[in-house]
């Protein structure tokens, strides 16, 4: 296990190196830059409290942020696994050339969302303000799900850049389990409507324990409870260990599909 530490902190550099890299190709071209970072979240929020608390007539409180909050946790999720997904494939000529732990790749588009998803949060934070919500002592734990939340996205990630290497269908194919898994998680709509049948299986959905626990702790001042954490816990580092197996077993013959 030592060894693997010191060969990651050997090639830590290089890691910052990719992640400035991946930012940089994001906004390249781009006149706003990472103010899009901001504005995105902030448009979509405008555009689905104006149909959903309107039409739908949810009955949520600070409507705006409860979907803001939503899209902030989804969003990292949806960006992160992405990118990742597609981490090994898109820096094939590098891989050929010259040796590098090929994990790093997928940790800088992880890591390079973590930096978006800071910005996200910073609206967040402003449209809080702006709407006269207090902030709590609670805001400083966010640091909890949001780390749950990058380890169970780094597991995915690793799980779908081993995947994608062998099978690319599943880069066009994740775009509709996204769009599915969207649906499967309450950012847009309260868990309450819910059929009790239908509401068994959001609830299976991970996402949805992290989501919860990042709302109660944002706008509610409400701890997990020890299960809740435990649980969302065990998953993450679960789902972590076992893309980092799969990606470990598969990465040697990765040269041979790129």
């Amino acid at each position: 296990m030592s060894v693997y530490i010191q060969n990651f902190l050997k090639f830590r550099p290089l890691l910052m190196e990719l992640v400035t890299r991946d930012i940089k190709t994001k906004y390249r071209r781009s006149i706003l830059g990472v103010l899009w970072t901001l504005l995105n979240p902030l448009l979509m929020m405008l555009v689905l409290s104006v149909v959903f608390s309107h039409i739908f007539k949810f009955q949520v409180e600070n409507y705006p942020l409860y979907i803001l909050s939503g899209q902030v946790v989804f969003n990292f999720f949806s960006e992160s696994t992405s990118s990742a997904m597609s981490s090994i494939i898109n820096n094939a000529p590098l891989i050929k050339k010259v040796y590098i732990p090929k994990y790093l790749f997928t940790l800088s588009r992880v890591a390079s969302s973590v930096v978006n998803v800071m910005a996200s949060f910073c609206a967040l934070i402003v449209v809080m303000v702006f709407s006269g919500i207090e902030l709590n002592f609670t805001v400083l734990l966010l640091v909890v799900p949001m780390g749950i939340l990058i380890i169970f996205s780094t597991g995915i990630g690793l799980l779908l850049a081993t995947v994608a290497v062998k099978f690319r269908d599943i880069i066009h194919l994740y775009g509709v389990l996204i769009t599915a898994l969207t649906y499967l998680t309450p950012v847009i709509y309260p868990i309450s409507i819910l059929p009790a049948k239908i509401r068994f299986f959001v609830e299976l959905n991970p996402l949805t324990g992290i989501l919860n626990m990042f709302r109660n702790l944002m706008f509610y001042n409400t701890l997990p409870t020890v299960g809740q954490l435990l649980t969302s816990v065990t998953i993450a580092i679960g789902t972590f260990l076992l893309g980092l197996f799969v990606f470990y077993k598969n990465q040697d013959k990765f040269i041979l599909n790129i």
